[in-house]
């Protein structure tokens, strides 16, 4: 197999060069951005220690955008940022198990009510300084909003929103709220309207809720892991496909300057309440003085009016200084907040029902990669790693394979070996999900490695086995597949033959993306080609198969 790993090397060091010295971006999530910011492949980390004048920071990736106040904010104070990228709920668990301490002086997410539903997680903040503020929003195409007759969209309500997704006239793209905070709110803010909850959100409003977040979430047409990504899929669609995003104020109004006049989106803030996020610098309790100082200095800063006024400008968010001037999009009145889950095990039970019981499920293909090259320690990570993904201890549905999922395995070398699917069923029948997980399991370990690599030639076969999956059920499934492979593929089909087969696809086939995941010396131009040809991302492997596998998990 021949490997590129010079040339990327090359083209990595190149768009290092080329960001702003202020910013240092790692790949804990790497999710592109609406708005300019850093590169999120960027290949440098946060300092290992703790330096003067320098604020390590774990951060929602939506927070690129903060990068010319940042800049401004190290020539006024002297502090430098250095930003290590991740999901806030992801961010959360990190925090709650000490993985963040010593390794970062503090956590910047749209929102810590997740984490502070964690004993554990409070007392790892020693500060919190809410910077700005944007409510959970829906970015609906003008001409549906002209359809469904909501004139302006100011007095809208979420079971509005509910009524016209379950009836077929509305259909809208979410992030996964296990791994994204805009998603998430999202749910916490619809289960909260339709329960009708005073306080606190209980098991019980959430019971009560269930029927009408069912027709909601009928709606719901693209998934994703980011709100960048999620946006491009949203302007890729055929445009009857998907006719609003549910995301920040600020990441609606921001992505609408990217869109087309015809894919422009009106934001409706339900009239029954939102949840906001109101993005904390929180300090973390492990940070030593010196890194405090340099904490104080920055959120002194970021809140003077003058800089509250030129973060919603840059930013499309609120200011939270009294008497900052907001930005002339955002409108003047504000919706009441609604009721936040009162326990992490009410947060946890309400993100596993979106996952296993309430969201549309899934169609998954995993296209793996078990050339000769994956002998070894290759296999055994990929087997590892995959295996966690049939595991019964996930919380809040972040990581194992859903209820009510298809998962196809397509192992290949010179040619596709095999390919064996399997549906998961629901929990609470009979069998529930674990015998069949624990099938799944089976034919992951059975992996083995020999021969070339036909990758073309087994990606082509996914779209098939797809295409007869869909033929059979008469079902409408988020459909995706995970491309894995070490290497460069050598034999069969040709990046050339994968377009021509791929540009004569039907427009839904089409339209399934890829989610390549480079290994080991996989050849990244071959795997971005895929990934840009079918719409779908690349990601890194190279570190942690683990890691990527789960991260994945959102897309699909």
């Amino acid at each position: 197999m021949n490997s590129r790993t010079t040339r990327t090397t090359q083209r990595l060091a190149a768009s290092v060069a080329s960001i702003t010295a202020l910013l240092v971006v790692t790949a804990c999530t790497p999710s592109p951005s609406p708005s300019p910011g850093p590169s999120p492949n960027a290949t440098d980390a946060p300092a290992p220690t703790a330096r003067p004048g320098v604020l390590r920071i774990l951060a929602g990736s939506e927070l690129q955008d903060m990068a010319p106040i940042l800049e401004d904010a190290k020539k006024a104070t002297g502090v430098t940022v250095q930003f290590a990228w991740t999901g806030s709920l992801d961010g959360a668990d990190a925090v709650s198990s000490g993985k963040a301490d010593g390794k970062y002086d503090a956590v910047w997410f749209p929102s810590n009510q997740y984490l502070r539903l964690d004993t554990g997680g409070r007392s790892k903040l020693l500060s919190e300084t809410p910077v700005m503020v944007s409510p959970v929003a829906v970015g609906v195409r003008s001409s549906v909003l002209n359809d469904l007759g909501w004139g302006d969209g100011s007095k809208v309500t979420w079971a509005q929103i509910g009524d016209a997704a379950s009836a077929g006239k509305l259909s809208y793209g979410m992030s996964d709220p296990s791994r994204s905070n805009s998603g998430f709110s999202t749910l916490v803010a619809v289960a909260s309207a339709f329960s009708g909850a005073g306080a606190a959100l209980t098991e019980e409003d959430v019971q009560k809720a269930t029927p009408s977040l069912k027709r909601f979430f009928t709606g719901q047409k693209l998934t994703s892991g980011s709100s960048g990504w999620l946006a491009q899929a949203y302007t890729r669609a055929e445009p009857g496909k998907v006719g609003a995003l549910v995301n920040y104020e600020s990441v609606l109004l921001s992505t609408n300057r990217t869109l087309p006049a015809d894919r422009q989106l009106t934001v409706v803030r339900p009239v029954d309440g939102v949840v906001s996020a109101d993005y904390p610098l929180s300090l973390l309790s492990s940070t030593a003085q010196s890194e405090r100082d340099s904490f104080q200095r920055l959120t002194q800063y970021l809140l003077t009016p003058d800089v509250q006024k030129r973060i919603s400008e840059v930013t499309l968010r609120r200011p939270v200084t009294p008497g900052a001037a907001a930005a002339p999009a955002l409108p003047s009145d504000r919706r009441r907040e609604l009721p936040f889950p009162g326990t992490r095990a009410v947060a946890d039970g309400l993100l596993s029902s979106y996952q296993n019981e309430l969201r549309r499920p899934s169609r998954t293909v995993y296209v793996l990669d078990t050339s000769g090259s994956m002998e070894g320690a290759r296999i055994t990570s990929l087997k590892s790693a995959l295996g966690r993904l049939t595991g019964t201890d996930d919380t809040r549905g972040v990581s194992r394979f859903r209820d009510r999922e298809e998962v196809t395995l397509i192992s290949f070398a010179s040619k596709v070996k095999w390919a064996k699917t399997h549906a998961v069923p629901a929990s609470g029948g009979q069998p529930g999900p674990e015998a069949e997980l624990a099938s799944i399991n089976a034919d992951v370990q059975s992996l083995s490695a020999d021969g070339g690599t036909a990758l073309y030639d087994a990606l082509e076969e996914a779209y098939r086995v797809i295409d007869r999956q869909q033929k059979a059920a008469g079902d409408d499934r988020f459909t995706s597949i995970v491309l894995m492979t070490d290497g460069e593929s050598n034999e069969g089909a040709t990046d050339g033959d994968f377009k021509k087969f791929h540009d004569a696809l039907a427009s839904g086939p089409k339209s399934i993306p890829v989610f390549p995941i480079k290994f080991g010396e996989a050849a990244v131009g071959q795997l971005q080609g895929i990934a840009d040809e079918s719409g779908g991302k690349l990601f890194d492997g190279t570190s942690s198969l683990d890691g990527v596998f789960e991260e994945i998990r959102g897309y699909q």
